[in-house]
C-alpha cells in the first residue's frame, strides 16, 4: 500500500469513529420522543425528565394516551404541562372480586377466570383480592396446584365455604362483603364463575366512568354505570371440531345471544335518552352522543367504584347494600317476574326502572372493549327454543340433563395438570426461593390461598350429615397443610 492510500484509509476510519461517538453520546439523536411512530399502547414518557423511554410492558396494555382519551373527558393538558404524557389506568388500584361458584361443575371455567384476574395484578393493581363463595371445600392437592399457578405480589384468594342450603342465594354473598369493605378498595367486581374478565375490561370501565363524570359534572355520577355485554362463539351445534371438521369454524364469530331483537338498532341497542328528574337536557345530549344501552341489561356480573357503591346505598328507592329476594308474582312468589335471583343480584336490581334505576352505558367508540366471553359457550344453542330467549312461539323443547348421562371420555394417556403437579412435588419438593435449595421437609410461613369455613350448621339440606363430615375432613387437612407451611403430606397425594 502506497503512503497516500494508507493516509486516506486512516482518514476515513477516523471519520467513521467520530460520527459513531457523536450519534451514541447525544440523547436527542437516538432516544424516542413524543413524535416517534410507536403504537398507542406503548405510552412514551418524557424521557428527559423520567429517564424512561417506554413504560413497563406489563402495564402498557392499560394506559391512556392523554392527548387522545383525555380530550374526550375534557382533560386536555397545556403544552407547558409538567404532567407525564401517559397515565397507567390500573396502577396502584385496590380491587375486590367476588365470584359465586356453587360446586366443581364449572371448575375448568373458573380456572380460566382466575388466570385472567391474576393478570390485573401483573397489570399494576396493588391489591387483587378474590373471594370465591362455594359450598364445597377444596382438597389440599387442588389448593397446592392453584398456589403454584396464582402467584403475584398483591394477589390473595379466599375460598369461603357456605352451606348448600343457600342454593340460588349463594349469589347474595358478595353484597354484604362489598359493603363491609367499601372503604378498603377502589374497584369492586361481582361475577359468576364462567365470565372471562381481562385487565382491558377493568381499565376501560375506569376510563369510561371518569368520562361520564366529566360529561355530567358529577362525581360520582350515580345515575349511570358502565356495563358489559356477554358473547359466545356460534360453533355449529351439531359438529365436533376435529381434524376432519375444522373447516367448519371458518365462519364462526362472536354472537350476542341475549340481544336478538332486530333491527338491532333501536330494538336491542338504543340511546340512553330517558328523561330523569335529576338529569338535565344538556347532560342527556352529552351522554347520548357517546353511549348506548342494551334493551336487555342482564350481564351476569357488574363493576363498581367505592363511590358508586356508597351513592347507590343512599339512593332513594335503591338501597343497593340490602340483600333481598327477586320480585315474584303476587300470590306466587316462587314465580319470578324479573328473572332469577342471579339475574336480580347481578343486573336487574341495579338497572331496573322500578328499583335503583341506574342507566347501563356502553361506549360507542370502543364498545368491543366491554364485551366479555361467556366461557360455557352453550347458551347460543338454546336460542329460539321453548321457554328461552327468542322462543316465545316455539314448540322446540330445550332439553336439560339429569346428571346421569354417560359420555365417552378423552384418551387416558393424556397427562393432566394435577398428575404432573403431584409428580413434580414428589420429585422436586418445594424449592426455597431465597436459597434456591429444594426441600420436602423445610418449614416456612404459609403464604397462599386462604380457605374459610362459614358453614351455617343450623340450615338443613339433603345429605347433611355426609356433607358436614366431608367439610370437617377437608378443613382439617387444609389446617394441617397451613401448619406445615404449605407442604402436602403423603395422604394429600391420594385425596385429590
Amino acid at each position: 500500500i502506497t503512503q497516500p492510500l494508507l493516509l486516506f484509509v486512516i482518514f476515513l476510519s477516523g471519520c467513521f469513529f467520530s460520527t459513531t461517538v457523536i450519534l451514541y453520546s447525544h440523547p436527542a439523536l437516538h432516544q424516542p420522543n413524543d413524535h416517534d411512530h410507536l403504537p398507542p399502547s406503548f405510552g412514551v414518557e418524557d424521557n428527559r425528565k423520567s429517564g424512561s423511554a417506554v413504560n413497563n410492558l406489563a402495564t402498557n396494555k392499560n394506559t391512556i394516551e392523554n392527548n387522545n382519551s383525555n380530550h374526550h373527558m375534557g382533560l386536555d393538558k397545556t403544552e407547558n404541562s409538567s404532567q407525564p404524557t401517559t397515565t397507567t389506568v390500573l396502577s396502584g388500584k385496590r380491587i375486590l372480586i367476588a365470584i359465586a361458584s356453587f360446586d366443581f361443575s364449572q371448575f375448568p371455567l373458573l380456572e380460566e377466570v382466575l388466570d385472567a384476574y391474576q393478570d390485573l395484578c401483573f397489570a399494576g393493581a396493588s391489591k387483587v383480592h378474590i373471594y370465591i363463595h362455594t359450598t364445597v371445600p377444596y382438597t389440599v392437592a387442588l389448593i397446592d396446584l392453584m398456589n403454584s399457578r396464582l402467584q403475584c405480589d398483591g394477589l390473595q384468594i379466599y375460598i369461603v365455604v357456605k352451606t348448600p342450603a343457600l342454593r340460588l342465594n349463594l349469589v347474595d354473598c358478595h353484597r354484604t362483603l362489598f359493603y363491609e369493605k367499601v372503604d378498603e378498595y377502589d374497584v369492586f367486581i361481582y361475577s359468576e364463575d364462567d365470565i372471562l374478565v381481562k385487565p382491558t375490561t377493568v381499565a376501560t370501565y375506569l376510563q369510561e366512568t371518569l368520562k361520564v363524570q366529566k360529561l355530567t359534572s358529577k362525581s360520582p355520577s350515580e345515575d349511570y354505570n358502565i356495563g358489559i355485554v356477554r358473547y359466545e362463539y356460534n360453533y355449529p351445534p351439531d359438529v365436533i371440531i376435529n381434524d376432519k371438521t375444522r373447516h367448519a369454524t371458518e365462519n364462526v364469530t362472536r354472537v350476542y345471544w341475549e340481544h336478538l331483537w332486530k333491527p338491532m338498532i333501536p330494538k336491542s341497542v338504543h340511546s340512553p335518552n330517558e328523561f330523569r328528574p335529576s338529569v338535565t337536557r344538556k347532560e342527556i345530549d352529552a351522554i347520548n352522543t357517546h353511549y348506548v344501552t342494551m334493551d336487555n341489561a342482564h350481564q351476569g356480573m357488574f363493576l363498581a367504584t367505592a363511590d358508586l357503591l356508597k351513592a347507590w346505598r343512599d339512593r332513594p328507592g335503591c338501597e343497593f347494600n340490602v340483600v333481598r329476594q327477586r320480585p315474584g308474582k303476587k300470590g306466587q312468589q316462587s314465580q319470578p317476574t324479573e328473572g332469577t335471583q342471579r339475574v336480580w343480584m347481578s343486573s336487574r336490581m341495579l338497572h331496573g326502572k322500578k328499583h335503583c334505576n341506574v342507566q347501563q352505558l356502553l361506549p360507542v367508540r370502543n364498545f368491543g372493549q366491554l364485551t366479555v366471553w361467556h366461557l360455557p359457550n352453550k347458551n347460543y344453542r338454546r336460542v329460539g327454543k321453548k321457554g328461552r330467549i327468542g322462543g316465545d312461539k316455539s314448540d322446540v323443547e330445550n332439553e336439560f340433563g339429569t346428571g346421569k348421562e354417560k359420555f365417552i371420555g378423552p384418551d387416558p394417556k393424556l397427562p393432566s395438570a394435577m398428575e404432573l403437579h403431584l409428580q413434580m412435588r414428589k420429585t422436586f419438593g418445594y424449592p426455597i426461593v431465597e436459597t434456591g435449595v429444594s426441600s420436602k421437609n423445610s418449614s416456612k410461613k404459609y403464604n397462599g390461598i386462604i380457605m374459610l369455613n362459614e358453614l351455617d350448621l343450623s340450615k338443613r339440606f339433603r345429605g347433611y350429615e355426609k356433607h358436614i363430615t366431608m367439610v370437617d375432613d377437608r378443613m382439617q387437612a387444609y389446617s394441617d397443610y397451613v401448619t406445615r407451611g404449605g407442604q402436602m403430606a403423603d395422604v394429600d397425594y391420594q385425596n385429590w
